[in-house]
């Protein structure tokens, strides 16, 4: 029963552009299936995401000829029995057994001896498939690799190949007391104000969930809302495009005035969810931000712009196989359109701070530039180290700021955190300040 969720979730994420949350949520929510069994099929699924570029080489070496397209079920089943074999320890006979099960069950049966045989070859050789695969470049996709190159160079680009391959921590941020809830939750505080946890304890199970205590939100996340400063009592700021709700609870949490936008229907309901379960109540409205005017001029606006999601690779794999570069091209335009709209929205001693959770330069950087270029009377309020505590290698030269997957929190509040591995990390953010010029 796992691998048949697993081989569902996978061709539903790379056959029919369903992401693997919405794919493996259709089982977690109408099957009735023990937690094991869950957990299984979600460890199978996102790690053969992670490693696809490895595992597709392999089969390539191993056919004689591609698979035809007809034959996409059976390269399904093959993906998933690589995976089990090389980086997941599941036992040869398991794995090759359970796979050739599955493939009579979904009417692969002319190709049950060839899955039969890949699979012990690959049960015997395994490590002489891996042993010179260059790991990095085979598990991005060329357009992100072209891309990073130009961007960041070669050696950066392959430290963030390499952090996708890991499973991230859970990142909670908290109303208040910080160091408390670290306690109280058994997690370990980042230097960036974020709690990092390592359990994988459910969610909704964990200390403080039903009271509102604090919200899951990845640390590179919570950035963009600190710099609009410490002082944000009164102020009135939107968050134009609003959904789930993270940096919406940041303002509320931080004293602001807070008026939540969406254009998404359903998005909105996520974010009232939450924002219901954190007892804030800021004014909710869905509407198209780029027509959307406030009655009054707004102390701030924050946009956390739609993108390709690039820098959320390490939690969300598929992103790779289901963008492109004509993606981040469309989201460029959308985030201009965006920017040039708040700026009508606030006073003009008011600020705009923007963000993507993306790696692109093109929905960053070059967003902004193209921006001030066009709109001289705006400028980028550049960061500060000491606005971000101790962490300088996170600012550009521009003085915007861009986080990297790699990045590690080398300032954990408990020394002996400081060597877990699996403590480091965070997501891929762009973020600036802009204020209007005097």
């Amino acid at each position: 029963m796992p691998r048949a969720i697993t081989f569902d979730v996978i061709h539903s994420t790379l056959n029919k552009n369903q992401s693997f949350d919405d794919a493996f949520n259709h089982y977690s929510r109408l099957k009735k299936l023990q937690p094991r069994d869950l957990n299984l099929a979600y460890n199978i699924g996102i790690t053969t995401l992670r490693r696809l570029g490895q595992i597709d080489n392999i089969i390539y070496k191993c056919l004689k000829k591609d698979l035809p397209k007809k034959g996409e079920y059976a390269r399904t089943i093959l993906r998933i029995g690589i995976c089990q074999l090389l980086f997941l320890n599941t036992p040869a006979h398991a794995a090759v057994d359970t796979s050739v099960k599955l493939a009579m069950q979904k009417k692969q049966e002319v190709y049950k001896k060839l899955i039969n045989a890949i699979l012990r070859r690959v049960a015997q050789e395994g490590p002489k498939f891996i042993e010179n695969q260059d790991v990095e470049k085979l598990n991005t996709p060329d357009w992100l690799w072209n891309s990073w190159i130009k961007e960041y160079g070669e050696n950066t680009t392959r430290k963030i190949a390499r952090a996708h391959l890991k499973m991230p921590a859970l990142d909670l941020s908290v109303k208040s007391e910080p160091k408390l809830w670290a306690q109280k939750l058994g997690g370990y505080l980042l230097s960036t104000g974020s709690i990092r946890l390592l359990s994988s304890t459910k969610i909704n199970c964990l200390h403080g969930f039903k009271e509102g205590a604090w919200w899951v939100q990845d640390a590179a996340a919570s950035i963009p809302v600190q710099l609009f400063g410490n002082d944000l009592k009164g102020k009135k700021i939107a968050d134009i495009c609003a959904a789930p709700g993270g940096k919406t609870a940041q303002l509320l949490a931080a004293g602001a005035e807070v008026i939540a936008l969406d254009r998404s229907k359903k998005r909105l309901e996520i974010l009232q969810e939450n924002l219901d379960r954190l007892t804030f109540s800021p004014e909710v409205i869905n509407t198209d931000a780029e027509t959307w005017r406030p009655k009054s001029l707004l102390d701030g606006v924050l946009i956390d712009a739609p993108c390709s999601s690039t820098g959320t690779i390490r939690r969300n794999p598929d992103i790779k196989y289901q963008k492109n570069a004509k993606t981040v091209e469309l989201s460029h335009q959308t985030q201009l359109r965006l920017l040039e709209s708040a700026a009508k929205m606030v006073k003009p001693s008011g600020k705009i701070v923007y963000s993507t959770c993306s790696l692109q330069p093109e929905e960053g950087r070059s967003v902004i530039d193209t921006f001030l270029s066009k709109y001289k009377n705006w400028r980028r309020r550049s960061i500060l180290p000491r606005s971000l505590k101790h962490h300088s290698e996170f600012i550009t030269n521009a003085g915007d700021i861009r986080t990297l997957p790699f990045y590690l929190d080398n300032n954990l509040k408990n020394n002996k955190a400081k060597n877990i591995s699996s403590l480091h990390g965070m997501d891929g953010f762009f973020s600036t300040c802009l204020i209007q010029n005097n």
